[in-house]
């Protein structure tokens, strides 16, 4: 540190020079007492005599020893103000000669580009206008060179140097030298026998450096990160029933170049279980097990997963609190089967110590309301404390995206008996706008802008506001949502939408506007159900005149007013269920117009999604159908906004399918009263770096929109409104790309009628920035 570089005049930090000058005239021995009746301090300008002499402790006329004199002199450079100390006994008088460290002028940074200033000034804690303190300088350097490790740059030094000024000032320079960024050329495992690196690397958040390598900021090697991608792999084989695996602690080995790392993960992957015997046992007295052995939903035989136990313990757990049981705990009791590789689970009922919330304090909160999080609690002050309650409420503080950092903690209050629960919160911002871009081989080129707030004014609710367009179509739509409506678990949520299409594959334009307020609440662990009101005007119009004259007579209807009020009820095991290899997702909807309106109906909708993934999780397949009816009522008759069309069914233009009038000149597709379509796919992996994101995929299509209320079509033919099977094949391959995921579709029609409009590619991109 001793070398001058960076600007002329700059000189390195040096260490302070310090003595006590004993002379030997005025001190014959070592042990000898000293006793000055007069103190004088020299070279000080900035600290005055009197705060010197408080740091030394010496008063005149007291008697010291050598010893208690060297105690003075490391009392004065402690003070951190002085780069030199020399303390001379001269007689009766002792002399105490002092060299100030100078004044912090200004604050500088020198050579950074990808940190700005700034971002480097929160970092030092070195002041102008402050003596200047080597020892924090370094402390500042070295914290300048860890935010540069943890963005990746572990080459990164920072170097502290000061400029002399005059009036004892100096400038204090820090000269940075950010070097590249470290990557990962590779990621390798050891020990791993059941899954492959290229599973395991899915896991991951740190990514290899790929051709995208000056895109992609994932494949930088941040050792912290890297701690954390230890516990996902922990976790990853944990949830698959591996309860022995050891992760050990990654290898991180430079290349020759010194460039980029190989990183290596040492794996210990151990037997793997199946859940063995389940059962629930109580020692405490007088408690009926039958309403507890509902709760058991592990079924014997399926690979051990900790998730899977602690889910049936939190909801045993909650038939304790809901009959009144307090203080009661569930412990589960695991016992191993090392030969026949299975784990028991027993759920023991136990009497937990009598111990209540005396309070929850609320930390670090500045725009979000306490309130919001305090909803986050199922316990309340006064309730008996229940540890896991309070885990899981930490969980969904952290789920609620508002915070980058959310630490709950629990300590003893005023009394044995009592706990204090410490929330302590960092905000992030929640708000965002969005601008996006998407096409399509054959619809062109949409764009999209958005703004949305998952925290509105710190209340905890949401509000969106999205505008798009595309070559055939301008929606808008405003939305907003309060999730815990009248203090409860339910969500309330009212949106607002405004479409214009002019379809691509029909010579007619359509119009729709409405409101819609909604309440969502759950009905399980896994279910919920929606409430909703619509009240919505749409209409058909420009129809030209070489049209089916079905749709001319649906535009001499004008303008309809719809009101309806309707409710969805899904399951949905997909991302929290207890399989960690796939899941279901089952939704049913129904709509009844006619409160009101100009039109009479019921329109029902199905959907049902299962997905699971196999050969080790490199393959995930996953199977759809979709399915909805309009039926009119009171001789009413459908009309374009309100049937389907079929634009779900892959290989066909939007608005290709379904009946068509065609003894009209332009064959205007015309929708139906009904669709139905079943999808079969598959994702795999296709030999290249996991790292590159290029995957590809198998898919089958097979549907149709069929059924009319009025078919009679130009000329009084009627319209072949039957069910007529469609069916396709295709490959895909999906990229996700630094500016969003692409997919293409390659797409052959099995079956299909002679006036369908086919597509047989098409590409998608979308992106936020």
């Amino acid at each position: 540190m001793g070398r001058t570089k960076g600007r002329a005049g700059g000189i390195g930090l040096r260490p302070a020079v310090f003595s006590v000058v004993l002379g030997l005239s005025a001190m014959p021995a070592i042990a000898q007492n000293f006793n000055f009746s007069n103190v004088v301090v020299e070279g000080n300008t900035q600290v005055d005599d009197p705060t010197i002499l408080s740091f030394a402790g010496i008063s005149r006329g007291q008697s010291l020893s050598g010893g208690e004199l060297n105690d003075a002199y490391q009392r004065i450079m402690d003070s951190g103000l002085f780069q030199s100390v020399e303390m001379t006994p001269q007689g009766n008088t002792l002399r105490i000669t002092v060299e100030e460290f100078p004044i912090v002028n200004t604050i500088a940074f020198e050579g950074n580009s990808i940190i700005g200033d700034e971002r480097l000034a929160t970092l030092v804690k070195s002041q102008t206008r402050r003596v200047f303190s080597p020892t924090q300088a370094e402390a500042d350097a070295a914290a300048i060179t860890l935010a540069y490790s943890q963005s990746g740059r572990t080459a990164a030094t920072v170097e502290p140097q000061i400029i002399r000024r005059s009036a004892n000032s100096v400038d204090l320079v820090f000269t940075i030298t950010e070097g590249r960024v470290a990557e990962i050329e590779r990621i390798a495992f050891a020990g791993n026998r059941t899954y492959s690196d290229r599973r395991l690397r899915q896991v991951l958040e740190t990514r290899q450096a790929g051709i995208l390598r000056r895109l992609i900021r994932a494949d930088t090697f941040i050792p912290e990160r890297t701690q954390v991608d230890r516990q996902m792999l922990r976790d990853f084989y944990l949830s698959r029933g591996f309860a022995d695996v050891q992760i050990g602690q990654p290898s991180a080995e430079l290349t020759r170049d010194r460039g980029s790392y190989f990183l290596t993960f040492n794996i210990q992957e151990g037997q793997r279980y199946r859940f063995g015997n389940v059962s629930v046992v109580s020692e405490v007295p007088g408690i009926d097990l039958s309403d507890f052995q509902d709760q058991l939903w592990i079924k014997r035989g399926s690979y051990y997963s900790p998730s899977s136990v602690d889910n049936v313990t939190t909801r045993m757990e909650n038939v304790g609190v809901q009959q009144g049981l307090n203080f009661i705990r569930v412990e589960p009791r695991v016992t191993r089967n090392v030969q026949n590789g299975t784990l028991d689970v027993q759920f023991a009922l136990v009497r937990g110590p009598r111990i209540f919330v005396e309070r929850i304090d609320i930390e670090g909160n500045t725009t979000t309301q306490d309130r919001v999080i305090r909803r986050q609690f199922r316990t309340v002050e006064g309730d008996p404390f229940n540890p896991r309650e309070i885990r899981q409420a930490a969980e969904r503080i952290r789920a609620l995206g508002f915070f980058s950092d959310a630490q709950v903690e629990s300590q003893q209050g005023s009394s044995p008996d009592q706990v204090v629960v410490n929330v302590d919160v960092e905000e992030q911002p929640t708000g965002s706008l969005s601008f996006g871009v998407a096409y399509g081989a054959v619809s062109g080129v949409g764009f999209n802008i958005g703004f949305s707030e998952s925290n509105f004014l710190g209340r905890g609710q949401s509000l969106g506001v999205n505008i798009g367009t595309g070559s055939d179509s301008v929606s808008s739509t405003i939305s907003f949502s309060e999730p815990a409506f009248l203090g409860r678990d339910l969500k309330f949520g009212l949106s607002a939408n405004y479409t214009t299409t002019d379809s691509e594959n029909s010579d007619y334009d359509t119009k729709s506007i409405g409101i819609s307020p909604s309440l969502t609440f759950p009905v399980g662990d896994y279910s919920r159900l929606e409430l909703r009101y619509n009240i919505s005007e749409a209409d058909i119009s420009d129809v030209e005149d070489d049209s089916s004259e079905i749709l001319q007579r649906e535009e001499d209807l004008g303008d309809q007013i719809t009101s309806s009020v309707g409710y969805s009820f899904s399951y949905d095991t997909r991302t929290n269920g207890i399989n960690p290899l796939g899941g279901v997702l089952l939704r049913f909807g129904q709509d009844f117009a006619g409160l009101g309106g100009d039109v009479d109906y019921v329109k029902t909708s199905m959907t049902a999604v299962a997905e699971r993934r196999v050969w080790n999780e490199d393959l995930t397949l996953r199977a759809v159908f979709e399915g909805g009816a309009l039926t009119m009522l009171n001789d009413d008759v459908s009309t374009v906004p309100n049937r389907y069309f079929g634009n779900s069914i892959r290989g066909f233009d939007p608005n290709g399918i379904g009946p068509r009038d065609l003894t009209a000149e332009n064959e205007d597709a015309l929708g139906g009263n009904y669709f139905a379509v079943a999808r079969l796919e598959s994702e795999f992996p296709l030999g290249l770096p996991a790292e590159y994101g290029i995957t590809g995929g198998l898919f089958m299509d097979a549907g149709s929109v069929w059924g009319l209320d009025d078919n009679v079509g130009t000329d009084g033919v009627e319209v072949d409104d039957s069910m007529n099977l469609r069916s396709s094949v295709g490959f895909s391959v999906f990229w996700s790309t630094p500016i969003g995921p692409l997919r293409l579709n390659f797409t052959k029609a099995l079956k299909k009628e002679d006036y369908d409009e086919e597509r047989n590619f098409d590409l998608t991109i979308n992106t936020r920035f």
